[in-house]
């Protein structure tokens, strides 16, 4: 029994009259006859006695409906799914990020894309970049945002902008009062910033030796996020991210790092591996929410 023949058989076994069953599938009378004769020819016997403009299951009819009608149910839930799917309506997508985009604005794209899509499950995380990578390879994030344009060749990267960096100090730091901090002016301050070998790092090392400068934090960390806690301590000055939202932070100010370098917001992908239509929606909303000058 083919799907059509299924669905006219099981429209007849619950409307009982051709005339409601052709209305129930949007369909003429002769066209739902039709079916149903040339079901029954394929079967090789009949499922109903006509009486009356009436229909009466015969025995074998009444032996196959149950099971005809859950393979019916199971195939309207896969035309369901399937509709869901090409309209976004259904789906998974893993996102993750490194703590600073987490933190300023992946959490608007992310609103935003499940105000549109309710139906589509979201799974996100937040981890240093070399993790991130992990994820992206065994399938536990299938797009990802990070600070970096540097990664290896099974990694697709879009650039969707870039940020600079600023300096982190308490309220009543002498630098507080500058709208900006030079890389001369923070000569004698205790840094704290990223550690070596880091994409950060490498680029703030460069922007130190152009000024005649050196770099050399006294307190380095992996994550911009850590150096809350030391400044907070009194531990030093960090230069840090711009993209972070440090204002949030109590007893703490931040100002731009003037001529300072910028750093690439990043979306990841794994190369060569197809993104599913919600992923591909949200890759869209993540481009229209996050990208930055």
């Amino acid at each position: 029994m083919r799907a059509r023949q299924l669905e006219v058989f099981t429209a007849v076994m619950r409307a009982g009259t051709v005339t409601e069953a052709a209305r129930m599938l949007n369909i003429s009378q002769p066209a739902l006859s039709q079916v149903l004769r040339h079901t029954e020819d394929d079967l090789g016997f009949a499922l109903f006695e006509r009486e009356k403009g009436r229909l009466r299951p015969t025995p074998e009819a009444q032996e196959l409906f149950p099971e005809a009608e859950r393979i019916f149910g199971e195939l309207e839930g896969l035309r369901r799914k399937t509709a869901d799917l090409r309209l976004g309506r259904a789906g998974l997508v893993r996102v993750a990020s490194s703590t600073p985009p987490a933190m300023s604005l992946l959490p608007q794209a992310l609103a935003t894309f499940r105000a549109r899509h309710p139906d589509i499950a979201v799974r996100s995380g937040v981890a240093p970049l070399a993790a991130l990578l992990v994820m992206l390879r065994e399938g536990d994030a299938s797009l990802v945002l990070g600070l970096s344009d540097r990664f290896p060749p099974d990694i697709d990267l879009e650039i969707l902008g870039y940020t600079g960096f600023c300096c982190l100090m308490p309220k009543d730091h002498p630098l507080s009062r500058k709208d900006q901090v030079t890389m001369e002016q923070l000569e004698g301050e205790q840094l704290i910033s990223y550690r070596s070998a880091t994409r950060p790092w490498e680029k703030l090392d460069r922007a130190w030796r152009r000024a005649g400068l050196q770099f050399a934090p006294e307190l380095e960390i992996d994550s911009s996020i850590s150096a809350v806690g030391f400044v907070q301590a009194g531990l030093g000055v960090a230069v840090v991210d711009a993209l972070l939202p440090w204002d949030q932070f109590d007893g703490l100010v931040n100002r731009p790092l003037a001529h300072g370098p910028t750093l690439p917001l990043s979306l990841l992908t794994l190369k060569g591996k197809t993104l599913s239509r919600a992923e591909e929606l949200m890759r869209a909303q993540i481009r229209a929410s996050c990208t930055i000058a």
